[in-house]
């Protein structure tokens, strides 16, 4: 990856509608040029996807938590993944070192929601049990690069 596909990735980053000349010009190609890059950085897997962020109040879900997820067995990250990938709840996951094998934010309406949805993520496999952190405020939330 050299420092014209950084720059595609930042800019695609910032904003993934962007057409091809807003790409190209933001790093220095033309349209085509640019497409052709971005062809290979999603080809390559180095972008493996496009999505819209949507602000949670825009949803009215306003309670959020942090689930612990304990498995059984020894499930491959992939296998606890796709599990996850289901609940539409659930806006980020990540394995973690310690007692817990992943730690999942949940977005949901209001506390019944908030527990339907664990309640849906304990019924899958490779769940075995969840322990739950309701966040009461948000103290930073800063964008990522």
């Amino acid at each position: 990856m050299d420092a014209i596909d950084q720059a595609i990735i930042r800019y695609v980053l910032h904003d993934a509608r962007a057409t091809y000349a807003q790409i190209g010009k933001a790093s220095g190609l033309s349209a085509p040029a640019a497409k052709r890059r971005l062809d290979r950085l999603v080809a390559t897997g180095a972008i493996r996807g496009f999505t819209a962020l949507v602000d949670p109040q825009a949803l009215a879900w306003h309670t959020e938590a942090f689930v612990e997820v304990y498995c059984a067995g020894n499930p491959a990250p992939a296998e606890l993944r796709q599990a996850l990938e289901a609940i539409p709840e659930v806006v980020e996951a990540c394995t973690v070192s310690g007692a817990a094998d992943a730690v999942v934010h949940i977005l949901a309406r209001d506390i019944p929601h908030l527990e339907q949805a664990i309640q849906r993520m304990r019924a899958t496999p490779p769940v075995e049990r969840t322990e739950s952190a309701i966040v009461l405020s948000r103290l930073l939330n800063r964008p990522r690069v």
